[in-house]
């Protein structure tokens, strides 16, 4: 009489190991240690919350966790919204995170599509290049970048010597126009790469069903692509918005000399002053920067991990 013996396995992992180990030691932590980091995570946030309330004198003496419900105030919210140049620049920094959000996603579906159902010639070497540019330091790129939004794009042809121009001068320079678009450029590559990997492992089947039953590349991209790929694309809208929203070497570059165009992370490093005279002022700013990105993330978060995860397992 013969014996057969079933090993069990978790699903999804391969034979028990160090990985299978540690993931059953990671699946075993209890919730409450989970909310505890949780909690931990958002003590820096309730900080600013509770400091843009207090004035400078009790912010100086005692700490956030020692206020009174008697002593806090709207003075501070008051000062900044009344002070030159606040709300406009949460426009500015509105005007700059939605279309560097959106666009990049745009263009970034349809080419993640395209490198992953479509066969055309030199499809695998201008994947990799376009890989590849996750590797350009932003640094290197922000003078050209520069002298590309003020300037144009223009080379002189030495034997002829004539001047060329290759990209003419839109006059986007100072303005929140080449802020955006510089962040488009530098998130297409990773937005690519993100969305190839999750599109790439949707099931073959149903793309050759699609085929089938008559449907072209834009159908099938339009009405099961897009519908299938939503927690990857609300994952790198996530991480787009924080990025652009937060970010000032970008903004200070391209923008600092016009101050009707400026976001409010370079309003807010200028918020002090003057031997640091108003930096009570700093933890309401501060707060107030961080409301929109918050209110993005709970809004997609139930999309983030799936999104994350994007493309680790095949269908």
């Amino acid at each position: 009489m013969s014996t057969i013996t079933t090993v069990q396995t978790d699903p999804g992992s391969g034979a028990p190991g160090l990985v299978s180990r540690i993931y059953g030691v990671l699946r075993g932590i209890p919730m409450w240690v989970l909310w505890g980091f949780v909690v931990l995570w958002s003590l820096p946030t309730v900080g600013l919350f509770v400091s843009g309330f207090r004035e400078r004198d009790a912010q100086r003496s005692t700490g956030w966790w020692q206020f009174r419900f008697g002593d806090l105030t709207l003075d501070n919210y008051q000062t900044i919204f009344d002070s030159q140049g606040f709300s406009t620049s949460l426009l500015n920094s509105m005007a700059i995170s939605i279309p560097a959000t959106i666009i990049p996603i745009a263009i970034a579906a349809f080419a993640a599509y395209g490198f992953a159902w479509i066969d055309f010639k030199g499809r695998k070497g201008l994947f990799i290049m376009t890989v590849a540019l996750l590797a350009v330091p932003l640094q290197v790129a922000l003078l050209p970048l520069l002298q590309l939004w003020n300037n144009g794009a223009h080379y002189t042809v030495p034997w002829i010597e004539k001047t060329v121009t290759v990209v003419p001068n839109f006059g986007f320079g100072g303005e929140t126009t080449a802020v955006w678009l510089t962040h488009t450029g530098f998130g297409l590559p990773f937005a690519i790469f993100l969305l190839h990997n999750y599109i790439s492992s949707l099931p073959k089947d149903v793309f050759e069903a699609a085929r089938i039953d008559g449907a072209d590349h834009f159908t099938i991209f339009w009405r099961l692509v897009l519908p299938l790929s939503i927690p990857v694309l609300a994952a790198f809208a996530i991480f787009q918005f924080l990025w652009t929203w937060n970010d000032f070497l970008i903004a200070n570059t391209m923008v600092a000399t016009n101050p009707d165009a400026r976001p409010t992370t370079i309003l807010i490093a200028s918020l002090a002053g003057d031997f640091g005279r108003n930096e009570f002022l700093l933890p309401a700013a501060a707060f107030i920067q961080s409301f929109f990105p918050l209110v993005v993330f709970f809004a997609l978060q139930r999309y983030f991990v799936r999104g994350l995860l994007a493309g680790s397992v095949k269908g």
